[in-house]
């Protein structure tokens, strides 16, 4: 066996999330679906990768040309929306995974405006001719489309000409599953953003009619759906896939915050059954499952049943430049993970940035700060050194209780 140098494993980025550390049901899939991504832009020669300018850039020169940086930003943006129409499979899903780069990370609004018809055009066809990978993407900037459009003429008819197909792909038995993923993640985002006034019943029949073979990932947009699906749920606490299981525990949760938002009363018949299935994945010790897994169904079966018992949900916080976003909510939480999913890591700069994100959370209008006040609110280097030796040493010390196996217990 190769010998393997001590000290020099890279060490995998996480994100701690507050509030039992709820996490997306996704996580099986993005893996694969990067990959296949990765594969379609290193054998693409003939579509041109995104220039790397991103909002914190202009903080690090003394003189920006932030007007040429947009011109640039829209030049590769042209060059993508041609590479929509080649006859390459593999030239098209370049194109498209970097139209999703671009439009996760940007905001061009008016770019799309000016072009939307051929959009809609090219993202019908790769829906429609497309295979696997190539549907996929063209639902997620679909999705991306209606995030910068926002509620609207336009947007919504956008998505309006779309719908069809998305439902077609997600109908479709022989689709691959991360095609129909991103179909139904597209499907709810426009019924939230882009067709506030329509209703979601074309995706409650697929439902229905067992399309989902796990609960709802999308945005929830509508409350007349939890009679029906909440008794449905539970028995899908004890899938095998430690994703679903934590998919049907959240899901579990917003149904209950949605039931009783509606009436204060409200009695869930099975509610001991529920809880004591809610109790075992909490406290469970199953050594073959693995041990990341285990430590995150334990958090966020832990959060499910306090909130189920109990009614409380434990707010988290999210920061983002001069700002944080408070989320005390189950249906709170799906609505920003509905967005992380499809923004990534261009959730924070939308945050900041997006007025229809601002509205959804109730931000305010957007912060209009120069470079010189954003340099000044900065925390000095070395006062930045002593808070993170401080909490290094205070999470330390928290972890090292929680090591204990007796905290695994209630």
């Amino acid at each position: 066996m190769p010998r393997v140098r001590k000290g020099h494993a890279p060490r995998k980025g996480s994100q701690r999330r507050g509030g039992g550390a709820r996490s997306s049901a996704k996580a099986d899939s993005g893996s694969s679906e990067d990959e296949a991504a990765s594969e379609a832009r290193s054998t693409t020669s003939e579509c041109p990768s995104l220039l790397s300018t991103t909002a914190e850039d202009s903080l690090g020169g003394d003189v920006v040309d932030e007007q040429g940086q947009q011109e640039d930003l829209e030049e590769k943006l042209k060059e993508y929306v041609d590479c929509l129409t080649d006859k390459s499979a593999k030239t098209r899903q370049g194109a498209l995974e970097s139209l999703r780069l671009a439009l996760a990370s940007h905001l061009v609004p008016d770019f799309l405006l000016e072009r939307l018809l051929t959009l809609a055009d090219a993202l019908e066809k790769c829906l429609k001719k497309g295979k696997g990978e190539e549907q996929a993407l063209a639902a997620a900037v679909l999705g991306l489309i209606c995030v910068q459009l926002g509620p609207g003429p336009k947007g919504e008819e956008v998505f309006h000409s779309l719908q069809p197909l998305l439902v077609s792909v997600l109908s479709d038995s022989t689709a691959s599953p991360a095609a129909r993923l991103h179909c139904a993640s597209a499907l709810g985002l426009g019924c939230y953003v882009a067709a506030t006034d329509i209703q979601v019943g074309g995706t409650a029949k697929c439902r229905e009619e067992g399309i989902f073979k796990r609960p709802p990932t999308h945005i929830c947009s509508s409350t007349c759906l939890f009679p029906r699906q909440l008794p449905q749920l539970p028995q899908l606490l004890s899938s095998e896939s430690v994703n679903l299981r934590i998919a049907a525990g959240e899901t579990i949760a917003l149904l209950f915050e949605l039931a009783r938002d509606l009436e204060e009363d409200f009695v869930y018949e099975d509610m001991e059954a529920l809880c004591s299935s809610l109790r075992t994945l909490a406290t469970d010790s199953n050594k073959y499952r693995a041990k990341a897994d285990r430590r995150r169904q334990r958090s966020t079966f832990r959060a499910v049943l306090h909130y189920v018992e109990g009614g409380e949900c434990e707010e988290e916080t999210v920061r983002f430049g001069l700002e944080v976003l408070y989320m005390d909510s189950w249906a709170r939480h799906r609505i920003y993970a509905a967005f992380k999913e499809v923004l990534g890591s261009g959730m924070r700069y939308h945050l900041q940035n997006n007025e229809l994100l601002r509205d959804i959370f109730g931000l305010g209008p957007v912060l209009v700060l120069d470079a010189a006040a954003l340099k000044a609110c900065k925390i000095p280097r070395f006062e930045k050194h002593l808070y993170n030796a401080a909490a290094f040493k205070a999470r330390t010390k928290a972890r090292s209780r929680v090591r204990d196996k007796r905290a695994d217990l209630l």
